[in-house]
């Protein structure tokens, strides 16, 4: 039970990279009581791996020849997105919904959901979306988003690139650089619609998500206010552990089980799943983990296409966020950030250490009482909705 609990407080959302460097250590003769759920997600793996293989020897795949492409076009792939209503919250009748999607300078096509008011005039503000880290946009973000568009803003929640509904390849991987093009894409498409004033665009960003946002906003000057929720910061989390709790030597040995694990998977032809949350979560098991596990693994947050409430993040995806370290520039934002975290959160001093990162009178760090890291995932009592509609307000009135 003791290394279900280990393996448990690495596995999930923004803490989804420990379980990754976790399972790059994994030796013969140390499973845990996850090792079936392993085992399949490795069969469906070499299945589909074997199905891409065989399509190639049948011609199905297209050799692009790159060395001689002049094309400097930007393309958007062509994706599959569920008709359905598929969130884990319900659509208000106040709101106007409706897929889109757009595209990164990676080439990667990212899938949203797009929220408006049911009746409105003129251009729009607009706010993305993301987070938390592990999930999609059918859970919290789309929250998020549907409640901000019924107070007069044009929003949308998207995927990340390698995840849900959004393309790239391979899937459940992750990269900082990325993931802040992934918001930068987001802020291309909104500049772009006719419907949006695109001197006022913001962006939130949830618990993971909430640091990628600030990382973001330090580079995107289109971007007039940040609203960081519940914040992470994963590159500090995924080096350092929980609590800052991991030395020298821990670093060491969890580089090693990491590149270990890229020559296996490279020799196996596939790449090993980090594995998911427990169904439940161990009695000895720390408050946050419990509320990790009541949110992803139960009918409030669950969804069949998050990392988080599944299979987790491939064993190798930590690697960018391993080697770097977020916020060097976050003492040039020029912009408004607001910074909301929860008292009892484990997760605050991320927050409160970023703000002491942030330079101007714009800048404001707001603590809820009594309110946990995943209560501003989902609890519309706790989420300061009024605050948030309050400051992007004044910022787009600069």
């Amino acid at each position: 039970m003791k290394k279900l609990l280990r393996r448990t407080l690495a596995v999930t959302g923004c803490v989804a990279m420990m379980a990754s460097m976790a399972a790059c250590g994994a030796k013969p003769g140390t499973q845990t009581e996850s090792a079936q759920t392993e085992a399949a997600v490795q069969a469906e793996t070499t299945a589909q791996t074997e199905t891409s293989a065989q399509a190639e020897k049948e011609g199905d795949a297209m050799t692009m020849n790159y060395g001689n492409m002049k094309d400097v076009s930007i393309k958007m792939e062509p994706i599959e997105l569920t008709d359905e209503w598929d969130k884990v919250f319900p659509l208000s009748d106040e709101v106007n919904h409706r897929k889109v999607t757009f595209v990164n300078h990676f080439g990667i096509t990212l899938a949203a959901d797009l929220y408006e008011p049911k009746e409105y005039t003129g251009k729009l503000p607009a706010i993305a979306v993301c987070g938390p880290f592990g999930a999609v946009k059918e859970q919290s973000s789309g929250l998020y988003a549907q409640e901000l568009a019924k107070r007069g803003f044009l929003a949308i929640s998207f995927d990340p690139s390698f995840t849900g509904e959004s393309a790239g390849y391979p899937r459940d991987f992750n990269s900082p650089d990325i993931n802040v093009e992934d918001y930068q894409a987001a802020v291309d498409f909104l500049s772009t619609q006719e419907n949006v004033d695109s001197e006022k665009i913001g962006i939130i960003g949830i618990c993971g998500w909430g640091g990628m946002a600030v990382q973001t906003a330090a580079l995107d000057t289109r971007i007039k206010a940040t609203a960081a929720m519940t914040m992470y910061d994963m590159s500090r989390n995924t080096a350092l552990g929980y609590f800052d709790s991991v030395d020298e030597e821990g670093r060491y040995e969890a580089r090693a089980d990491y590149n270990h694990q890229r020559t296996e998977d490279y020799k196996n032809g596939f790449y090993t799943m980090g594995g998911g949350l427990p169904e439940e979560a161990p009695e000895e098991a720390p408050q946050y983990v419990k509320d990790y596990v009541a949110y992803y693994k139960t009918g409030r947050g669950y969804h069949p296409r998050s990392v988080n409430a599944n299979n987790g993040w491939a064993a190798t995806a930590s690697g960018s966020l391993m080697n770097m370290r977020l916020f060097e520039y976050a003492p040039e934002i020029r912009s408004a950030v607001l910074l909301v975290h929860g008292e009892e959160a484990h997760s605050l001093m991320y927050s409160q250490e970023a703000y002491k990162l942030l330079q101007g009178d714009n800048k404001e760090l707001m603590i809820i009482p009594g309110a946990s890291h995943t209560d501003l995932y989902d609890q519309m009592d706790i989420i300061p909705f009024d605050k948030l509609e309050t400051f992007f307000h004044d910022a787009f009135a600069q």
